[in-house]
């Protein structure tokens, strides 16, 4: 009996893991819409579609950036380049954050305008416009990659087909609303923050300023909706009364794919059913073989190698020549090896014989290459989780968006340290490579977090297969969506209800002082007789 048992509950958790390995009775033909202007974000979305492509489904992938895919049967990609003139625009934001210390609700507010106008002209581009406005093809779902794009989401109706949303952090203000996640400021940061059982509950200063930034992302998220809305109009008219409004458009998202892990990540919150987790989608299972030249590099680093990347959105040429100077500097001094993403090969920082540059390299195969012993990084989210889920401590030298508290997360959790970049010296950097490399307590904590963030009873890729296939036939599955979607604000927020216990509560006070009263002279009334007796 005993052995019997073992095996029904052997084959009860096998059963939906083999149902994940065979082939979709019907492929579906799905759509993408990716106008990031992030290569690191695009990453990610790509991830999911090779994802579903591999699993059979007929994938047509629309982006403004080239995405870095390697050609498969079941992917088809249509290019809709945003114009020099907004690609410049873009830039100069970027190079303009860089050289500033910011948060990323300043950081949003400052490039609102930009981020918005870059979406309708990816919308308005022919090849994209083509798509929808006379579809030749018949889609069955739509994956749209948020990057405050909300108002892109009207291509669905034209096939009145169910949306999922790709997004490539953890839940936030911005993009809780469009599933109705519960937020409450005084247990869930507004912010990312650590997760160690030291940090979980918010003292009285944390709850403070988190309350604070929750009312000012109230706020936001209210002037962002107003401009998507604008913007809806903009894109899809306003003639045809039988087109879905901006809002009813919101009501169709069927899922919302977030590049997070709760219970290693934190916050451990409330999340609706519609909320899925899908952390580390861009890590391979089993990383590629690296370049010949820089596995001959990596293999000779007898010392051990650091690998040293900014990201793909931010220039070295942004920065005061000094602190590169400084950089290079201190980094041609250590006894380890160097490999250095530097995206202007024919302009390096100096020469030495320890650094590798390379203007593109496989960070993910990088990470995973057990001669890493440290990663000095932006603190983008993608990076952070690549480095957490091969057990590589890092340093962090955060510049603009959500680098900054992504950093501050890394060095709470005891993954390694931060430095400011705009204050960076030689001095600073080397005190800091040498505590994190000598101080073995980082890398223990990042590989006790690794444990943790690998063991999940579905994979990323498993979870992205079930739950895409689940709303495909369930026609967008709209029972998992909480009722709240479907309130206005006074019902949701319980105003109505308030204001009723109120009126109630005033009431029976006026008719009690009234009584009061009553009584009160009658009193008063009776004794004035007793002494006139």
């Amino acid at each position: 009996m005993v052995g019997q048992s073992v095996i029904f509950r052997l084959l009860m958790i096998l059963a939906p893991l083999l149902l994940l390995e065979s082939p979709p009775a019907d492929c579906a033909n799905i759509l993408g819409l990716f106008s990031t202007i992030s290569p690191s974000h695009l990453i990610v979305h790509m991830s999911v579609m090779r994802t579903l492509a591999d699993r059979g489904h007929n994938v047509t992938i629309v982006s403004a950036l080239k995405p870095k895919l390697v050609p498969h049967e079941n992917i088809t990609v249509i290019m809709a380049p945003f114009s020099e003139e907004l690609n410049a625009r873009i830039a100069l934001h970027l190079e303009n954050s860089s050289k500033e210390k910011s948060n990323i609700f300043y950081s949003i507010m400052k490039t609102m305008n930009t981020l918005l106008d870059s979406q309708l002209e990816f919308l308005k581009h022919p090849n994209v416009a083509a798509i929808y406005e006379k579809p030749q093809v018949k889609y069955d779902l739509l994956v749209l990659g948020y990057v405050m794009n909300d108002f892109q989401l009207g291509v669905a109706a034209k096939w009145d087909i169910p949306i999922v949303v790709s997004w490539i952090m953890g839940p936030f203000g911005f993009i809780d609303d469009q599933v109705g996640n519960i937020y409450d400021p005084s247990y869930v940061p507004s912010l990312p923050m650590s997760n160690n059982k030291d940090a979980r509950v918010l003292d009285f200063g944390l709850r403070l300023r988190n309350f604070g930034i929750w009312i000012c992302m109230k706020a936001i998220t209210s002037a962002i909706d107003t401009q998507m809305n604008k913007y809806y109009k903009l894109a899809f008219g306003q003639e045809d009364s039988d087109f879905p409004t901006y809002h009813e458009m919101r009501r169709r998202i069927s899922l919302l794919f977030y590049n997070y892990h709760s219970l290693s990540e934190g916050p451990v919150r409330p999340t609706v059913p519609q909320s899925i987790e899908i952390g580390g989608i861009q890590i391979k299972d089993q990383p590629d073989p690296l370049p010949n030249e820089l596995a001959e590099f990596l293999g000779n680093a007898t010392n051990g190698a650091i690998f040293f990347s900014l990201g793909t959105n931010v220039k070295a040429t942004f920065f005061q020549p000094h602190i590169m100077e400084a950089i290079f500097n201190v980094l041609a001094r250590q006894p380890l090896s160097v490999i250095w993403k530097w995206d202007d090969l024919e302009h390096k920082p100096g020469q030495a014989a320890n650094i590798y540059f390379n203007s593109w390299l496989p960070q993910d195969d990088l990470l995973a290459h057990p001669n890493i012993k440290l990663f000095i990084t932006h603190a983008g989210k993608g990076g952070v989780a690549e480095a957490q889920y091969h057990g590589v401590p890092m340093l962090a030298l955060p510049i603009f968006g959500d680098q900054p508290a992504n950093a501050e997360v890394m060095v709470a959790s005891g993954f390694g340290i931060s430095l400011d970049m705009l204050t960076l010296t030689e001095e600073r950097l080397e005190q800091g490579i040498n505590e994190v490399l000598s101080n073995s307590t980082y890398v223990k904590n990042v590989r006790k977090f690794s444990v943790l963030y690998r063991d999940r009873p579905l994979t990323p890729r498993q979870s992205v297969i079930y739950w895409t296939e689940y709303v495909l036939r369930h026609k967008g599955a709209y029972h998992m969506q909480s009722p709240s979607l479907h309130m206005h604000f006074v019902a949701r927020n319980n105003l109505d209800v308030c204001a009723f216990v109120l009126f109630i509560i005033a009431s029976s006070l006026v008719v009690f002082v009234f009584l009061l009263r009553l009584v009160y002279k009658r009193f008063t009334r009776s004794r004035d007789k007793v002494k006139k007796c």
